[in-house]
């Protein structure tokens, strides 16, 4: 195994070293690092064999979404949105609970057999978006400030506000498949409660600590940065010590420290944000060496593979079509929108943390296993190799236009997203 993991970490290096020339043939950060994975472990040549260890992978995966959640939820433009709340908030409200519901009614008929709880389970991991796997539209100032806003803000929300459906649907399928009549479900609501305690409470006390810390002069930037990432920790820790829920804890941690600080400690998050992101290249590994392979022992059918397939289109884009209609959008920029909801980083995590819950009762989770990551797999791909030209197709026509679309608003440029490809060289990657 060590060879395995040397091999990746040079890996790591390697595309910190090429990512530029990469990116010209639209090769992104997700594919190389879920690439390698799955060459070097059991799938490929076997050196990188992490399976067994499933409890501390399952601890890295967790700790790294939940570190991402604070980074988001603190530093989205959440209050200068309010100047055109209007087409966040549908994607957020609308386009989301349309997205959970149409997945698992899709589930439903497609996987028959696999019981209601764990078609909606389904539906909830892959409702998340994750702007890290198409940063070419997400970043391209060529694109609507107004579009890229939307997209971006509902990126970094859709995966908090969709954990506690997770958690609310692993505690209908427990009960379904392991009896206990309501206890799993007060359990879960229980945990709901207490993560936002905990959260609001880490949030309040940390913004208003570090914010008299600054406005004293009594701290230095690099032990500022640093104090806020253990914010983020400690609002994932403390909240499971009080058997909550940990993501959402940090979620509103996140967005408490945000509002408390009244946005002046922005900066102070980019050690987060970037422990976020090296995190998030090893679950890409863990993902390809370990999830991906038992992914493809599990499929046995066709079904699993069409239903990646509806899930990156129909289900996605339908809700999003619905969630916009009277928005007075032109169809190219609805049909953009639909498109790049990449499932990322959160459906994998959400997707491990299933497994490990009902690992022992074989079909319903091994199918649950199969579908979610054939989805995230072509969206790795899918949106990884479309984002740079589809951003520019959408530019060119947006620029041609007569008379100038309400998409041309005038708005303040959105924060740009952090990922495995750097602002600048997402954004040259677009205008290719």
């Amino acid at each position: 195994m060590n060879t395995g993991i040397v091999l990746f970490f040079v890996i790591m290096v390697l595309y910190g070293a090429l990512s530029s020339r990469l990116s010209r043939w639209w090769i992104t950060g997700p594919m190389v690092f879920v690439g390698a994975g799955y060459l070097l472990g059991p799938g490929g040549v076997g050196w990188l064999n992490i399976a067994p260890d499933v409890e501390s992978i399952k601890q890295l995966t967790e700790i790294t979404l939940a570190i991402l959640l604070f980074a988001d939820a603190s530093t989205l433009d959440l209050w200068k949105v309010e100047e055109d709340v209007n087409l966040p908030l549908r994607l957020l409200t609308i386009g989301l609970l349309l997205t959970i519901g149409l997945g698992a009614l899709v589930a439903v008929v497609l996987l028959r057999g696999e019981g209601l709880a764990f078609a909606a389970l389904i539906g909830a991991i892959l409702a998340p978006t994750d702007a890290a796997l198409g940063l070419s539209i997400f970043n391209n100032p060529r694109v609507p400030s107004r579009v890229r806003r939307a997209l971006n803000v509902e990126s970094g929300l859709n995966d908090g506000i969709s954990t506690p459906f997770v958690t609310l649907f692993v505690a209908i399928a427990a009960t379904e498949t392991f009896g206990g009549g309501g206890h799993w479900l007060a359990t879960a609501l229980s945990e709901i409660i207490l993560a936002l305690v905990a959260g609001i409470a880490v949030g309040i006390a940390g913004g208003w600590l570090l914010g008299q810390a600054r406005r004293r002069k009594l701290n230095s930037g690099g032990a500022e940065q640093m104090a806020v990432l253990g914010l983020a920790l400690a609002a994932y820790f403390g909240s499971l010590a009080i058997h909550g829920n940990g993501f959402i804890a940090a979620f509103v941690a996140g967005i408490t420290f945000r509002r408390i600080t009244s946005n002046q400690l922005k900066e102070a998050t980019s050690v987060t944000e970037n422990f976020g992101t090296f995190f998030s290249v090893l679950v890409w590994g863990v993902f390809g060496a370990v999830m991906l392979p038992m992914a493809f022992q599990f499929t046995t059918d066709w079904r699993p593979i069409l239903y990646a397939v509806l899930s990156l289109t129909v289900i996605r884009m339908a809700p999003v079509a619905i969630a916009l209609l009277g928005a007075g959008l032109r169809r190219d920029t609805v049909a953009i929108m639909g498109w790049f909801g990449p499932r990322g980083l959160a459906s994998v995590v959400f997707t491990l943390l299933a497994f490990v819950e009902f690992s022992d009762i074989g079909k319903p989770v091994d199918t649950l296993m199969a579908v979610t990551c054939w989805t995230i797999l072509f969206s790795v791909i899918a949106h990884g190799l479309s984002a740079a030209p589809l951003s520019a197709w959408y530019a060119n026509r947006l620029a041609k236009a007569s008379p100038p679309p309400i998409e041309l608003k005038a708005m303040d440029e959105p924060r740009h997203r952090r990922g495995l490809l750097s602002d600048v060289e997402a954004a040259g990657r677009a205008n290719l």
